[in-house]
Parts: C-alpha cells; sequence; structure tokens
C-alpha cells in the first residue's frame, strides 16, 4: 500500500514540476515578446515622429510611412492589452479597481499574472503584431536613409502652440500629399488645380485643411488664402483676385454640372499656380478634381484609443495608473470613434484624475449607449452624424432639475459655428457630464467645444426635454434629410 501511495504521489509531484516548469517557460517566453515588441515600438515611433517634420515628396515613401504607422498603432493596441486587461479577470465590475494595488507590480509579475489568469487569448495576436511590426521595422532602411534627405519643416514656438491646442493626430500622410501638390505648377493650359478632401462627418476635414494652410511653405506659395461656403459658387467667382490664391471652398451639399463649369471658367483669371481644395462628405463631388481625391476615413479603434489615452493623460505616464488605463480603454470603446466626446472627456479626466470619478464618466457612457440602440436603433457616434436626435438623459441624469418623465435630447442638426445668435441659457458639455451644471427647465444650448484662438469655432448643439414620440419624428425626418442629402 506504501508502495501505491508513494507511487502516485511521485507521479503528481512530477506532473506538477512539468506543469510549473512549462508554465515557467511560457512566461519567459511572452517576457521576452513583450520586450521585443516595446523595443521595436520605439523605433517605429522614432521614424513616425522624424517623419512629421519634414517634407516626404516621394509617394512611395508616404505608402511605406502609412503602413508603418498602421502596424504600429496594432501594436500599441496588443501591448495595452496584455498589460492591462490582466487588470480585468481580477475584478468582477469596475468598483474593484481601486481597492486593487497594482501600482507597484513590476514588469515580470504582471506577465505571471497575465499566465496564472490563463489570459492567454491574446498571445497569438501578439506574436502576428510581433511579425508584422518586426518585417515593417526593417524594411524601413531605405526610407530612412532618403528621409534624412528631405527637407525639415520650421516651427515657430506660436505653430507648436497651435498644434498642440488645435490637436490633429495622425493625418501627416493625408497633410503630405495635399501640400506636395500645392507645390506643384499647373499643367497647360494653367487652369487651377482643384483637389477634393473628401471624407465622412467629423472626422478632421477642416482642422485638416487649417494645418495645411498654416504651413510655412503653403502661405509662402500664394499670395492670398481665401476661406468659402459653396452655397453659392458664383459669387465666389467675383470675391478671387488676380494674384496666386488658394481657395477653400466647403460644400454641404452636390453642385449642378453647370454651375461648376460656369465658377471654374470665371476663376481661371486667377494667377498661374493658383489652387482650389473642396472639402466636403459628398463622395460626387470628387469629380470636379484634376487630381486623385485625398480621403479621410475614421480613425481605426487602434488610433482612436491611442490618441484617447494622450488626451486623457496628458503629461501622465499611464504605466503609473494601469487601473486608469484600463478605464480609459474601456471608455474609448463606448465613445465609439467620436473626436469631439473624446477631447470633451479627456479634458475633464486629465485635470481629475481620480479613479472614482472615471468609473463615474464611463458608467454614464455605458448607460447612454444601450439606451440609443433600443430608442433609435444606432450608437450615439452614429446617429450624431446623421443628424439625428440623442438621448442623453442618463448622461445628464444627476444635473436634471425637469420632471422624471421627461427625456432629454439632442436635436439636430449638430452644427459648427462661428458665433451663437440664439437667446437660450447655454450649458458647457463636459459640466453636463460631470455633473456640476444645474441645467435649465427649458430648452438650452449645449456647447460641446470651444477653440481658445481664432476663429472661436464652437460645436454646439441644441437640446430639449420631449417624449418619445417626438423623438421617433425627428428621427423619421432627419433620416429623410439625409437620404437627400446623399443622393
Amino acid at each position: 500500500m506504501e508502495l501505491v501511495v508513494s507511487a502516485v504521489a511521485g507521479d503528481l509531484v512530477n506532473r506538477f514540476m512539468s506543469f510549473f516548469i512549462s508554465k515557467y517557460k511560457t512566461v519567459e517566453q511572452i517576457e521576452k515578446k513583450m520586450k521585443r515588441l516595446q523595443d521595436l515600438l520605439i523605433r517605429a515611433h522614432m521614424i513616425v515622429e522624424e517623419s512629421e517634420v519634414r517634407y516626404i515628396t516621394n509617394s512611395k515613401m508616404l505608402l511605406q510611412l502609412q503602413k508603418l504607422v498602421e502596424v504600429m498603432y496594432q501594436g500599441y493596441h496588443v501591448l495595452d492589452i496584455i498589460k492591462y486587461r490582466t487588470l480585468c479577470s481580477s475584478r468582477a465590475d469596475e468598483n474593484e479597481v481601486s481597492s486593487f494595488n497594482i501600482n507597484e507590480l513590476s514588469f515580470t509579475t504582471w506577465i505571471k499574472r497575465l499566465c496564472s489568469m490563463k489570459c492567454t487569448a491574446n498571445i497569438p495576436e501578439l506574436q502576428i503584431t510581433l511579425d508584422n511590426l518586426e518585417s515593417t521595422v526593417s524594411n524601413m532602411k531605405e526610407f530612412v536613409l532618403l528621409l534624412g534627405g528631405c527637407e525639415r519643416m520650421f516651427r515657430s514656438p506660436y505653430d507648436s502652440y497651435v498644434y498642440i491646442d488645435n490637436f490633429m493626430f495622425g493625418r501627416h500622410v493625408e497633410k503630405q500629399l495635399v501640400i506636395n501638390i500645392l507645390q506643384q505648377e499647373n499643367i497647360p493650359p494653367f487652369a487651377p488645380a482643384v483637389i477634393p478632401i473628401i471624407g465622412g462627418t467629423r472626422v478632421g476635414k477642416k482642422t485638416l485643411v487649417a494645418h495645411i494652410c498654416n504651413n510655412e511653405k503653403v502661405r509662402s506659395k500664394f499670395s492670398s488664402i481665401l476661406h468659402m461656403r459653396g452655397e453659392n459658387i458664383l459669387r465666389i467667382a467675383h470675391e478671387v483676385g488676380a494674384g496666386r490664391s488658394l481657395v477653400v471652398i466647403e460644400f454641404t451639399s452636390d453642385v449642378e454640372e453647370k454651375d461648376w463649369l460656369k465658377f471654374y471658367s470665371s476663376v481661371k483669371k486667377m494667377g498661374r499656380g493658383s489652387k482650389i481644395i473642396i472639402v466636403s462628405r459628398i463622395a460626387k463631388l470628387s469629380r470636379f478634381g484634376t487630381v486623385n481625391p485625398v480621403c479621410l476615413n475614421a480613425l481605426s479603434n487602434e488610433e482612436y484609443s491611442y490618441l484617447f489615452k494622450v488626451l486623457a493623460f496628458g503629461g501622465t505616464n499611464p504605466e503609473e495608473h494601469p487601473q486608469l488605463a484600463v478605464i480609459a480603454g474601456d471608455l474609448a470603446v463606448a465613445l465609439g470613434g467620436s473626436l469631439i466626446t473624446a477631447n470633451v472627456c479627456a479634458d475633464m479626466m486629465r485635470k481629475n484624475q481620480d479613479v472614482h470619478f472615471w468609473i463615474s464618466i464611463l458608467k454614464k457612457y455605458r448607460n447612454v449607449v444601450p439606451k440609443n440602440f433600443s430608442v433609435f436603433g444606432e450608437h450615439p457616434k452614429n446617429l450624431m452624424d446623421q443628424d439625428h436626435p440623442i438621448d442623453i438623459t442618463r448622461l445628464a441624469s444627476s444635473s436634471l432639475s425637469s420632471p422624471s418623465s421627461a427625456k432629454l435630447r439632442l436635436m439636430p442638426p449638430h452644427s459648427e459655428v462661428d458665433d451663437s445668435k440664439t437667446e437660450l441659457p447655454k450649458v458647457m458639455f463636459g459640466d453636463l457630464i460631470a455633473g456640476s451644471a444645474v441645467l435649465p427647465s427649458g430648452d438650452f444650448e449645449l456647447v460641446a467645444w470651444e477653440s481658445p484662438l481664432p476663429p472661436y469655432k464652437r460645436f454646439v448643439n441644441f437640446a430639449r426635454y420631449c417624449d418619445e414620440s417626438i423623438s421617433q419624428h425627428h428621427t423619421a425626418s432627419a433620416g429623410k434629410k439625409r437620404k437627400r442629402l446623399d443622393k
């Protein structure tokens, strides 16, 4: 009997030791891969940052840079998942984040916790991302060599200030493409080149154009830069001068072919080398371009998550606050890619880096999103892009002074204005989310964001208390308006 017990015990010990050794080897392997990924991300980011301060005229170099940027943000995303998401397995809900002390955990401890929690679902993704990044970085040798011969951009202190306060994340490839076209001379018969910049709602089209027009090479190229709206393009023709001009026209609706031809023939009087930039979300307007359109897509999930954490943490290192990093990642998913909302939430979170405060914002958005899905069948970000009403009752629940039966809606249109001509009370969106605003009992103007610099653009919405039937009526009306606009 003793021999049997001894044999069984020995077998169990051997199995345990084999399991422990295999687990230890897994920890070592993951640790090496994570460190390798971190090293590659540093190298990739170094190349990207240097590229952003150089004029790159080679189109193939820009394509290679775009690929590097994509795999770089994928790498950051996987790194965040493995470093911070292990926390999710050690808590039942968000409230446990504040009681889970992980600030002092070392990098190796993070990896061991990863294995012990069986959070190994992302390990294959780690290997794939590591291989992609390693291959891309190794192919950048010629790129780096050619980059050294590219002209460096001039950055004045004021330009740096503008770049930070009017945050244009990424878009370096698109920016460089447009600048390259603007620097080229028009081919015979020297009619103004037309550059369409096409993109969805609130993806940063006008922000991109603003940074292009503020570039020193662009400003020195043109004697005047005119910003106009396309409602009456025939009137625009009489406002342009005879010098070398850059005309930026924003179109919110399509244009008749005959009207465009009249306009284009009349602006040929502009000086040789003049250019026209079309800015619109309507893809059909690209037919008026004399060059290929520059298309702006929404940021990928990986890019958006990275941007949101940069905005939310500011100068704070996320690795010193892994609890907050987890919350920021969850909130980035809930926001659905909205750049305006990201700036509003990140501004509040950056000023108050308290775990409970960040959790309260996350919970509000986690309540708002399913509510809009149940009422309108869409994510709030998509509803805003389509000029639909948005239910924000649960977002403002702590500030409501109206009867509990009333539903608070953001009503279309969701617009950008230079100044407000309404007499309605004004409430800042950040104050509403933070619960520090006492909301009016009637309609009011909700200011999502205000630029601190000229021309002091403001993103505003009109908020209204209404019932479900009114909301559904506005939804149907906005949907019909949207269909007419896209035709």
